[in-house]
């Protein structure tokens, strides 16, 4: 009796896995590849994608880099993905230029492509990208300290964080688009560090992260203690600098500025650890990412192309007269993150 009963609890459970194995597997896959599963952005952008797919009836998996600016394990999730016949991938690219090849190999094997925050490079690498105007939001925050530094603006010095000596594009355009909005003439926008400005202190690589961004920041500030503006590629980059300069003493001194609107960014800048930065919308990359591939998969014609603005907004204390924003009490209901 006691072996019937264990028999009929076996096939039990085995009908209960099999049937959900067939359900996955009679489901549309899309594959989301995002740069690292620490960053809160990368987080968030990750549980929109997966509310959206569990509405629209589609088999998710996700993959991410071991840490930003880690291509080969989006190299191998893209051949995973690949060999499992996926429908489509979206994608944060950790080396917009190198990934490219294995991108191009999908596109091939007939899966819609989208890049989400990062344009690969070249852009139309991918069918279509979900992202932020990155140079514009590097205006933003640009104009902004510009403004707020008056007529001091043409003596400033200016300590540059960016993200890795690669020079991904997401890192290249906002760099580019804060010396723009700054009023500094940027040679190459394409490109970091050629500028011919007495302004800028010197570049820093902060890998996105805190430690990276005490780091960069401290470096910067050993070389020039008159630094009175610090742009950071992000906002865990500015939290660690917002260390440095305290260690320093020059938290007063140094308007400190960021891109990314994560709700604890956004609590900085109430709390006067930050003083502006440019918000994103990873949630709504998310959701027209999940939304134009579950019309692919329907339709079988790829429902979007190009380049697709998903908007930013500045967030400070401070408001200017030359650049629209918002407080940070609004902020704190249009944010992201924890």
């Amino acid at each position: 009796m006691k072996r019937s009963i264990g028999l009929a609890v076996a096939l039990l459970v085995a009908a209960v896995v099999f049937s959900g194995l067939a359900s996955a597997a009679d489901k549309p896959l899309v594959g989301l590849i995002t740069k690292t599963n620490t960053n809160p952005y990368f987080v968030t952008m990750k549980k929109g994608a997966q509310k959206e797919a569990k509405k629209l009836g589609i088999n998710l998996r996700t993959y991410a880099g071991r840490y930003d600016g880690d291509n080969q394990s989006q190299v191998r999730a893209i051949e995973n993905l690949i060999s499992a016949g996926a429908d489509g991938i979206l994608i944060t690219p950790n080396d917009p230029e190198a990934i490219v090849p294995t991108i191009r190999k999908a596109r091939d094997a007939g899966i819609f492509v989208i890049a989400l925050d990062t344009r690969l490079n070249p852009a139309d690498a991918a069918d279509a990208t979900f992202a932020t105007n990155n140079f514009k939001a590097g205006v933003k925050i640009g104009k902004w300290a510009r403004a707020m530094l008056g007529d001091k603006a043409k003596d400033a010095h200016i300590a540059m964080l960016d993200l890795h000596k690669n020079q991904p594009t997401v890192g290249v355009q906002r760099d580019q688009g804060f010396l723009k909005g700054f009023g500094i003439e940027i040679n190459d926008p394409n490109f970091i560090g050629d500028e011919n400005d007495d302004r800028i202190v010197g570049h820093d690589v902060t890998a996105g992260n805190p430690q990276g961004g005490r780091r960069a920041a401290e470096n910067l500030l050993q070389r020039n203690h008159n630094t009175n503006v610090m742009y950071s590629i992000n906002e865990p980059a500015a939290a660690g600098a917002y260390q440095a300069l305290k260690s320093f003493g020059l938290t007063d001194q140094v308007l400190l500025v960021a891109i990314d609107g994560s709700c604890a960014g956004v609590r900085n800048v109430k709390a006067g650890r930050l003083d502006a930065t440019s918000m994103q919308f990873p949630l709504r990359m998310a959701k027209k990412g999940m939304k134009a591939m579950a019309e692919y998969i329907k339709t079988g014609e790829k429902p979007v192309s190009g380049f697709v603005n998903t908007g930013t907004k500045l967030v400070t204390k401070t408001p200017v007269e030359t650049v629209d924003s918002i407080s940070p009490e609004k902020g704190l209901k249009l944010c992201w993150g924890q």
